[in-house]
């Protein structure tokens, strides 16, 4: 008998729960108190004058407590009402401003964009084409976070990334923001003065270069097209970067050969500080690409969006 009890008890207890958790009868509560009228609440509602007058009785029961006065030709709040009316007052209230915000972010342009990317597709792309978007878009804060290694965007925050094509996830929605990067082999001048130049793919094993290292720890493997088919290769390093600019400055000081995007070294190539060797071998890799988990992002996500597409 007592294990019945306390069975009952719980039972009760969940269904109170249950029901303070739903708040679409004190919503109409406050509906009647403001009209003053069932049939004109009920209107608002969308329901029939006698769902809502069981919808007030099955309140009242709950709380223990009568909040209306009815006759048949006025509705009037008690003072328990008018009590509970106060406070549905100020708390609708509130709730409606925060709709109303809301509203706000769906509809412009606002609040903060994070990204996370390599360095240099910050410096090359994201700073020269969103130049003009503070004068744009005042009200969005840019920020960019650069990571040279694979970064989870949904678990670590970002509302989007960016990776070459062919690395992005097939479950995120992207777009594309370059076009195929071209790579090239280069070294200084004094480097191929000192070790002759690089005439075939097999002669790299015997010259320093300065290697890419990935969050892996792993060397970036330097891919080229011989004959139709793809080789790829890790020549020896000396002196290994996790970043693009500080790999060309290695280069630029003769310490090894370098495998870096053609648009990374174009102003040094045209001055003669760098020489580019195995050009005919030098594949493009991907385009790369802006991506995000889904196709309903915020609008100030969509301006960036459309600034970076091409």
């Amino acid at each position: 008998m007592i294990y019945y009890e306390l069975e009952v008890n719980k039972s009760n207890f969940m269904r109170q729960k249950i029901q303070k958790e739903n708040y679409n009868d004190l919503y109409a509560f406050y509906m009647v108190a403001c009209e003053k009228n069932f049939s004109k609440a009920s209107a608002k509602l969308g329901i029939s004058a006698p769902a809502l007058s069981k919808t007030i009785r099955l309140l009242e029961n709950r709380l223990g407590l009568q909040l209306f006065n009815r006759t048949t030709r006025t509705v009037a709040l008690t003072q328990a009402g008018e009590q509970l009316f106060a406070t549905a007052q100020k708390s609708f209230a509130s709730i409606d401003s925060e709709l109303d915000r809301l509203a706000h972010y769906r509809d412009t342009p606002t609040g903060t964009v994070k990204i996370t990317a390599g360095l240099q597709v910050i410096i090359d792309i994201f700073i020269p084409r969103l130049a003009h978007f503070n004068h744009q878009y005042p009200e969005i804060v840019l920020e960019f976070h650069a990571e040279n290694q694979f970064v989870d965007i949904i678990t670590q925050g970002f509302d989007a990334g960016v990776r070459l094509g062919d690395d992005v996830d097939e479950m995120m929605i992207a777009t594309k923001i370059s076009e195929p990067l071209k790579m090239c082999v280069v070294g200084s001048p004094a480097l191929f003065e000192k070790h002759g130049f690089v005439k075939a793919i097999s002669e790299l094993g015997h010259f320093p270069s300065v290697g890419y290292v990935m969050s892996t720890g792993k060397l970036y493997e330097w891919e080229f097209s011989e004959h139709g088919e793809t080789v790829k290769i890790t020549p020896p390093a000396n002196i290994v970067c996790d970043d693009d600019n500080a790999i060309k400055t290695a280069c630029l000081h003769g310490l090894g050969l370098a495998y870096l995007p053609e648009s990374l070294v174009k102003n040094e190539l045209a001055t003669g500080e760098l020489i580019a060797v195995l050009q005919a071998f030098c594949p493009s890799l991907p385009a790369l690409y802006l991506y995000y988990p889904h196709r309903k992002v915020s609008p100030a996500l969509r301006a960036v969006i459309e600034c970076l597409r091409i």
